[in-house]
């Protein structure tokens, strides 16, 4: 059975920084693409940032570039995602999913079969 879990929300102040953790279970990490969203009450799921399963440097929303970087570790069979310098606007309860396997990552949530319970980051003085 394939599963995600994540780990590390947790409540910072603005300006501070988290790294969360998504582990996979079932299946390897590195064999799909992996990505990250987030979403607020009303609204939906939107795509932070994805790796391939090829890995390289990622994609990101414009709204996170350059604060947050998304990393696999393959041995732990596990994805991060580095946030810096955290804004009120972060905050949101963060989700990580895998999707079939490709050369290229999409941030489109329709693109993801898998998905973790989530995990609550709050950006807050």
């Amino acid at each position: 059975q394939w599963q995600l879990v994540e780990s590390g929300g947790d409540l910072v102040q603005p300006g501070g920084s988290l790294r969360l953790s998504c582990a996979a279970s079932g299946f390897r990490l590195d064999y799909n693409v992996v990505g990250w969203f987030r979403q607020v009450p009303g609204k939906g799921r939107e795509g932070v940032s994805c790796l391939s399963m090829t890995g390289g440097s990622g994609n990101y929303a414009d709204s996170v570039k350059g604060r947050f970087t998304i990393s696999r570790d393959i041995a732990k069979n596990t994805i991060y995602l580095q946030m810096n310098n955290l804004k009120p606007e972060d905050t949101a309860v963060y989700y990580c999913a895998a999707g079939a396997p490709t050369s290229y990552c999409s941030r489109s949530e329709s693109d993801y079969q898998t998905w973790g319970p989530g995990t609550q980051v709050t950006v807050s003085s």
